[in-house]
């Protein structure tokens, strides 16, 4: 079963209280199949930075948790830091990690929008691919006059109004900004001078804002706990624009002002690559290639496992999910290649089993999905829990219901190929109908575990009528 993962990185306005940070990081991890990677702070900034990972039917329950703990435990008025912000929890992106386009990233970021305005009244504006206007793609823009400024100016300001929620700001908690971007990585350059200014010019010189590199985004600020100034910058493609040429920039630019770079640092997490491309820059390898890192080469080993295996693997681990409907799916989806196969090798038309098996193969992850959603509704408060169970029974009954009606029709299909396919290739048409046999008894049988918890009467007399369809 393809492994699907989204990062996500959320950015909240504390970056100087530990216990407040520690309680963000733990409602993160509160949500099953949520995993943090990471946690930043930065007292100079006031700012932290959380990194997790979570498959796209739980990111937005962990991101949403996290939030609202930050309206509970930040409060703006009260927030000072040399980092530009206009919420609490100021900025969440959703990054396609394995397995999700960035399109379904953008469809995460506007119901994480509508559900923070609906849960928390905290506003909501996105960005990047998620927004819906290009002059709300860049963050900076968004950022425009901070909390402070952003507080008078949504009221009286239609060019500032919120995609998510009224023209007013939450008082304590402001507003935040949500979107879907590839990959960055945020990267800051020390200089030895505290000198802010000089900063302040060198990521003028860099950010693409400014006629820069493309993929740079930069400002300069003082750090004065450390007494130094900073370049602080998103590299948002390092492959277009790699790590080793900012900082070689930076460097070069610092010096035409007298001053050294004393050293730099990664916030969050940095792909491996990135760090493949500067060593192959700094050390002049002759021979460089991926493959000679000893982790790509693992990797590349253990990559050559079969997907019938990890499938196995995640069905056998001690967890809820994937379960018997995910193998009903992936017993229809084996009938119906086996029917193409048959099919093909008979020189008939195999594009109805493709078809078939193509529902089956998305039904594996969608029923796993389906009960994360029933899992995420009953951890919701008990006050609102109701519809949302509801909701989620449904779809957790809807997605086994289309696979044994899909089971039915494959059945069928299989039954007018075996009437006419030649019978050196019967048994494997034999195979494909015993198979197709248990999806659909399997199937059936997840719809009527659901329906069992199901209170909306009409919703269940309506699986109840397409299952004595099946039947008859």
């Amino acid at each position: 079963m393809a492994r699907r993962l989204v990062e996500c990185v959320p950015n909240f306005s504390e970056g100087r209280d530990k216990d407040k940070v520690a309680a963000l990081a733990a409602a993160v991890t509160s949500v099953p199949g949520a995993i943090l990677l990471d946690q930043e702070m930065d007292g100079d900034h006031n700012r932290s930075v959380l990194t997790f990972v979570a498959p796209p039917e739980v990111v937005v329950d962990a991101a949403l948790a996290a939030a609202g703990r930050a309206v509970e435990l930040i409060d703006l008025t009260q927030h000072r830091g040399v980092h530009p912000r206009i919420g609490a929890t100021d900025v969440i992106p959703f990054v396609p990690l394995e397995g999700v386009t960035l399109e379904e990233c953008v469809k995460l970021a506007e119901q994480l929008g509508a559900e923070m305005w609906k849960r928390f009244k905290v506003p909501v504006y996105l960005y990047e691919a998620a927004a819906r206007r290009p002059d709300r793609v860049n963050l900076e823009n968004l950022r425009r006059g901070q909390f402070e400024g952003l507080l008078e100016e949504v009221r009286v300001n239609p060019e500032r109004l919120p995609d998510f929620g009224e023209p007013a700001l939450h008082p304590t908690a402001g507003a935040t900004v949500v979107g879907a971007r590839k990959f960055l990585i945020a990267y800051n350059i020390h200089l030895g001078t505290a000198d802010v200014e000089i900063a302040r010019k060198i990521a003028k010189g860099i950010r693409f804002s400014s006629g820069g590199y493309r993929y740079v985004k930069a400002m300069g600020v003082e750090l004065s706990s450390r007494k130094v100034a900073q370049v602080s910058m998103n590299l948002t493609d390092f492959e277009q624009t790699p790590v080793h040429r900012v900082f070689e920039t930076v460097r070069s630019e610092a010096a035409r002002y007298g001053v050294s770079v004393t050293g730099s640092e990664i916030v969050g997490l940095i792909p491996k690559k990135a760090l493949e491309i500067t060593a192959d820059f700094y050390l002049r390898f002759e021979n460089f290639q991926p493959s000679l890192v000893l982790e790509n080469r693992v990797a590349d080993a253990l990559a050559g496992k079969s997907g019938l295996a990890e499938f196995l693997d995640a069905l056998a681990a001690p967890t809820p999910a994937p379960g018997g409907g995910s193998a009903a799916a992936a017993a229809g989806g084996m009938a119906a290649a086996l029917g193409a196969m048959a099919s093909r090798l008979a020189k008939f038309d195999a594009t109805p089993f493709e078809e078939a098996r193509a529902f089956f193969t998305a039904a594996v992850d969608g029923d796993a999905a389906a009960f994360n959603l029933v899992m995420a509704a009953y951890r919701m408060p008990k006050a609102e829990r109701g519809p949302h169970v509801e909701a989620a029974l449904r779809e957790a009954a809807e997605v086994p219901m289309q696979v044994a009606e899909q089971a039915h029709r494959l059945s069928v299909s299989l039954a007018d190929l075996a009437a006419r396919i030649p019978a050196r290739f019967a048994s494997d048409v034999t195979v494909a109908q015993s198979l197709a046999s248990a999806a659909q008894s399997g199937a059936v049988a997840n719809v009527r575990i659901n329906l069992e918890s199901m209170k909306d009467e009409a919703a269940r007399g309506e699986f109840e009528r397409r299952l004595g369809a099946l039947a008859s």
